[in-house]
């Protein structure tokens, strides 16, 4: 199937993105919650609505909700005077316009133009999926006036008394006045982008329900691809988690009753409430490669459907979401079959996860691929909920940041896959850890997304890794910072010194600019600002600020112990003390044998190390041998196991020595390339057993792949080895002749001329 149709559009960049979500100011910190499989769906917030109000656990309680929890957006600052809105108009403009302004902007300057007011905006539009605003229904309520005085004065309360409480009432509400009818319409979402950035093509917002998102984002690529616009500002927001909105999803019924969202799992109940806005900046990828960009993904392909004539409004109906997925294929040129992760809509609830689910495999079981288990399956839904009009954008922000990064993203939550679903018989798994992607380097990385709505409105798309081309000017966009620990380093002519500075840091008064820095900002500005001339040297490892900050009392009596009694000191929780002058030493490094090899040894530098993970994508472009069943990095990072006996087969094939000792050769290959990126150089290297390969490339005896293929080679003749007979001695004390006279006195001469052979 793959490479069998023409494409229906025109390849399209993503140039620039942007986001708030729950937990996560900024894209890069969304990608940090999704790495690290944060769970961001706490209890519904007082400012939101009581839950002393509105909660019964009963779902066929009248004018109740049987749920209490969800996923909210961090509080943000917003300036109106940088968005040209006087003040005394805030309160009658919905919450979701005056964000997605500061989401706008952040996708201008994030897509290259550093002052986004001055951007010449003739051929760029706007189309964003959004629903009913929140203020509609605030400013709707105000106006049940008569019926609050109706039931008063049916109640017996004197009129005077009446039109006092109804007073009272409508005070709660916000007053009407000329920016209320703008304020509270939901096209004017991207109005307001438009008006402040002075873009000139198309601008309005779709609404698809669920799927209003993806609806966008096919609107804005259909744009790009007719050459109406150059630039398109897409995506999806929603910021509507009122009581409406839970009250809607109650009485369908789909919300979980046990509070959580976990997509296919055993255990899956239910959806949550989320809120988001994520935006995209696309082009076309050539404009794009013409015009120096950086690059996230290209979108190959896009396919949407309607489910036509179903049982019900709102069931999911499979063959129509299938539609959707061939369409998307057919328009991107390739097939499911080269696809190998999928960011599902997924909403946790049983009847649209199976429905969902019995697509995707149909689809993918079409492509003519006969192996199972080649594409990893999931849902940010599990992390932030289900952001509704926002949630086709959110996943395909998770997909792009994905591809970008090169790493499997986790869903949470699922501790068994649900077994209706048989996913160990199908071309999909559940990724519920991160996991590097790796692939050859002859062959793009390849992902999809799905966005389903009410009505039976069904999208698709599928996108690829940017990999730029001989002789153009784009490059992949920067990748993001996201280690779980970072490496501070301080020095100062004593040791009160040195602690003054780390106090200032985790103070947060360590930047002289006045500006707020990431945490890894921070860390790298310590690292500039570190002299190893000066007498007093520390190093330490936090994950933040806070952590940093807490440790102050532990560094402290540390560096003032090692101080008194004149002695360097290192411990295992990451810091280090040394003072004097700095006398580096020559660096010998020694390299083991089998036996230290495990599933997953070494992903975390696969995955926040390109040098590193570069290493496994060339040994997936090796044959190691025509019996090989799987390519070596499926053995080391195999998919998600839920069963221990599961986990025990997959440790016993990484344990036979026809895996063990490639995997450990490639591990020790990446390791060495993370020291090389660092700059460091051994002296001296020397090996155990198998470690003697490793430390001949590490000489620069042998390149990279004559060490995999030699590491193969031998395990292969170990594993063959146990079906004969035989020993091994080792003789300590005695030379070569001496040894080999030994040897000769033995019956069994033939079979010892080739070890006597060996002796050295």
């Amino acid at each position: 199937m793959t490479g069998s149709t023409r494409p229906g559009h025109v390849p399209v960049a993503v140039v620039g993105l942007a986001a708030l979500t729950p937990g996560a100011p900024a894209a890069e910190d969304f990608w940090r919650t999704v790495l690290t499989g944060q769970d961001l769906i706490t209890d519904v917030p007082g400012d939101h609505w009581l839950v002393e109000d509105y909660y019964d656990p009963d779902p066929s309680a009248p004018d109740r909700t049987y749920a209490r929890r969800g996923a909210f957006l961090p509080a943000v600052d917003f300036d109106p005077a940088a968005h040209g809105i006087p003040p005394n108009a805030l309160p009658a403009i919905d919450t979701t316009q005056l964000l997605a302004l500061n989401v706008a902007e952040q996708v201008l300057v994030d897509a290259g133009f550093d002052d986004p007011v001055a951007l010449d905006g003739e051929r760029t539009g706007v189309i964003l999926g959004t629903a009913a605003l929140e203020l509609l229904h605030t400013m709707s309520n105000r106006m049940q006036r008569p019926v609050w005085l109706k039931s008063l004065r049916e109640n017996g309360i004197p009129e005077d008394r009446a039109q006092a409480v109804c007073d009272r009432i409508a005070d709660h509400y916000v007053p009407w006045q000329e920016a209320t009818f703008p304020g509270v319409l939901s096209n004017v979402v991207a109005g307001r982008i438009a008006g402040r950035f002075d873009l000139h093509g198309t601008n309005y917002t779709t609404d698809a329900a669920c799927g209003s998102s993806l609806a966008a984002v096919s609107a804005a690529v259909n744009e790009l691809s007719v050459g109406t616009a150059d630039l398109m500002i897409t995506g999806g927001v929603d910021t509507l988690n009122d009581i409406l909105m839970y009250m809607c999803f109650s009485k369908t019924p789909a919300l979980s009753r046990s509070g959580d969202c976990r997509p296919f799992s055993d255990a899956a109940d239910g959806t949550m409430l989320g809120e988001a806005l994520v935006m995209f900046a696309l082009k076309r990828l050539a404009d794009a490669e013409r015009d120096g960009d950086r690059i996230y993904a290209v979108l190959r392909g896009a396919g949407s459907s309607s489910d036509g004539r179903g049982s019900a409004i709102y069931t999911p109906v499979p063959a129509g979401q299938a539609r959707a997925l061939r369409r998307a294929y057919e328009s991107a040129g390739y097939g499911p079959d080269s696809v190998d992760l999928v960011e599902a809509h997924g909403t946790g609830t049983t009847a649209g996860d199976a429905a969902e689910f019995t697509a995707l495999r149909t689809v993918f079981e079409e492509s003519g691929r006969t192996d199972r288990q080649w594409c990893a399956l999931g849902s940010v839904k599990s992390q932030i909920g289900h952001t509704k009009s926002a949630a086709g954008a959110a996943g395909l922000l998770k997909t792009v940041l994905a591809l970008h990064h090169k790493v499997l993203p986790p869903t949470i939550k699922v501790e068994r896959p649900n077994p209706a679903l048989e996913l160990e018989h199908s071309p999909l798994y559940l990724n519920t850890r991160a996991r590097p992607w790796v692939k050859a380097p002859s062959e793009p990385r390849r992902a999809s997304v799905s966005s389903f709505g009410f009505g039976g409105t069904n999208f698709h798309l599928t996108l690829e890794e940017y990999v730029p081309g001989p002789d153009v000017r784009a490059t992949p966009a920067p990748l993001s910072r996201t280690a779980p620990t970072e490496l501070l380093l301080f020095s100062g002519d004593s040791p009160e010194r040195v602690l003054e500075r780390v106090e200032e840091v985790a103070a947060g008064r360590g930047d002289a600019r006045g500006t707020q820095q990431s945490f890894a900002e921070v860390a790298l500005a310590t690292q500039r600002a570190f002299r190893p001339s000066d007498p007093h040297r520390l190093a330490v490892t936090a994950a933040d600020t806070a952590e940093l900050a807490g440790r102050l009392d532990q560094v402290a009596a540390l560096v003032r112990s090692a101080a008194r009694r004149d002695r360097p000191v290192t411990t295992a929780g990451g810091i280090a003390y040394g003072h004097g002058t700095a006398e580096p030493g020559r660096l010998a490094l020694l390299f083991s044998g089998q036996g230290s090899q495990y599933t997953g040894m070494g992903a975390d530098l696969a995955m926040h190390l390109p040098q590193a993970r570069e290493v496994w994508d060339r040994t997936a472009g090796l044959v190691l041998d025509d019996g090989a069943s799987l390519p070596l990095h499926r053995v080391v990072f195999p998919v998600p196991a839920f069963t221990e006996e599961d986990r025990a087969a997959q440790e016993a094939l990484l344990t036979r020595t026809e895996w063990a000792q490639p995997a450990l050769a490639a591990q020790s290959a990446a390791l060495l390339a993370a020291l090389r990126t660092a700059g460091v150089e051994p002296d001296c290297v020397a090996g155990h057993s198998f470690g003697e390969l490793v430390a001949l490339y590490a000489a620069g005896v042998m390149d990279e792949e004559c060490l995999v293929r030699l590491a193969r080679r031998r395990g292969e003749l170990m594993r063959d080895a146990v079906t004969e007979p035989g020993a091994m001695l080792a003789v300590i004390g005695a030379g070569r002749e001496e040894v080999v006279r030994m040897l000769e006195e033995f019956e069994e001469s033939e079979g010892l001329e080739g070890a006597a052979g060996s002796v050295g």
